[in-house]
């Protein structure tokens, strides 16, 4: 029976792919298998001992210790693509609330009074000031090129507009399901300088902090709008302020309210709705859901941000799993180990990602808990784990 501790209130659709006669799931749990959560911040949070797995129902993992669990071999699961099309359509409804000026026209409307002939006169009097401009034929930059921002690559492609990407971590899986009009830009300086509109789908790192500032700002088209509903901190707020003031900008929407820019005239501020759709929270729950059963059960990595993909079918009865540093002659070590031990390798299956790696061995007869701390015990070793 595995312990499954949730720390937000996860969709029941999520839980209900952990069976009940093999997974004991509650928010009051001590020395738990696994975690699931949503925004619940774990930096300060003691990691148990017994702690083997986190899954994270959406896709950034800021609110969680991703360098600390990786250290202690423990996979970190996200949910990439779970909430695209949420997104996609926040962004498409972002880009026409910007460029037709819907939330001023909407307070204007509210604000008319007297008989409705003079409200009539009044709406063709106003109309003029709310005057926006179409979709079709702008260029559209679309930073980040994962599973949400294909979508919006390919959604403005649909629309009519002129899409232009970036992302140097773009995949040739990836790249198979972007439109083959979406043009490939060799930067991020590249896109947007071709933008009329820019929206982000990049996690909040030091690499993209900041990355719309003043002197990008600079050279990229006048009244340009900037939609983020990515990460705060991706694009540098008072800047951008700035430059709305100064009419270099034409509108910024985003998913992250401050004091700053909560009562800007052109700013349309959201509260953190890019994935809040039921269907999203579902997708995303069913996904690490499923994710951390199997990992739980047979030791398959799937969609774990910190270690590499590794799934394999179960050929044996007995399994041993292995979270490692990167470095030289580990599976000999382990091989070496087993082999003194007089257990058959019936299968190995060994990935790396950055500095860290992961091995799955298939056995013939069942490992010996001496052997596995044996295994554990070898300098770089991070997780040994008998299935």
């Amino acid at each position: 029976m595995f312990k499954i501790l949730t720390l937000d209130n996860i969709s029941p659709l999520g839980l209900a792919r952990l069976p009940k006669d093999q997974f004991q799931v509650s928010s009051d749990m001590k020395e738990p298998d696994g975690i699931l959560l949503r925004s619940f911040k774990m930096h300060d949070m003691e990691i148990p001992k017994s702690l083997k797995a986190v899954g994270r129902a959406g896709a950034g993992v800021n609110n969680i210790p991703v360098e600390k669990l990786t250290r202690m071999g423990i996979p970190v699961f996200n949910a990439p693509g779970a909430n695209a099309n949420a997104v996609k359509e926040l962004v498409l409804a972002g880009m026409l609330l910007a460029c037709r000026h819907i939330p001023a026209s909407w307070e204007f409307a509210r604000g008319l009074s007297g008989s409705d002939p003079e409200i009539s006169k009044a709406v063709e009097a106003g109309k003029k000031n709310f005057a926006g401009f179409e979709l079709p034929g702008r260029t559209l930059a679309v930073i980040g090129l994962g599973a949400i921002g294909r979508s919006v690559a390919n959604m403005g492609i649909a629309l009519g507009m002129k899409v232009i990407g970036f992302d140097p971590g773009l995949t040739v899986e990836g790249a198979w399901q972007l439109s083959a009009d979406v043009k490939k830009a060799n930067s991020v300086e590249e896109a947007l300088r071709a933008a009329d509109f820019v929206t982000f789908h990049v996690p909040f790192m030091e690499s993209t902090k900041n990355l719309i500032n003043a002197e990008r700002l600079k050279f990229m088209k006048d009244g340009v709008i900037i939609l983020n509903f990515a990460r705060e901190g991706i694009v540098d707020d008072a800047a951008v302020s700035a430059a709305i003031k100064a009419g270099k900008v034409y509108g910024y929407v985003c998913d992250f309210p401050s004091n700053l820019l909560k009562n800007h005239e052109r700013v349309i501020t959201l509260p953190h709705l890019g994935a809040s759709t039921a269907e999203a929270e579902d997708n995303c729950a069913i996904m690490v859901a499923e994710q951390a059963k199997d990992f739980l059960q047979n030791g398959n990595i799937r969609n774990a941000v910190n270690y590499p993909d590794v799934v394999a079918a179960r050929e044996t009865a007995h399994r041993l799993v292995v979270a490692n540093a990167n470095v030289p002659n580990m599976l000999g070590l382990i091989s070496e180990t087993l082999g003194h031990a007089k257990l058959n390798i019936h299968d190995m299956i060994n990935r790396s990602r950055g500095d860290y790696a992961y091995t799955v061995v298939d056995l013939d007869s069942p490992v010996p808990e001496g052997v596995r701390q044996k295994i554990a015990g070898i300098n770089g070793v991070l997780m040994a784990r008998i299935i």
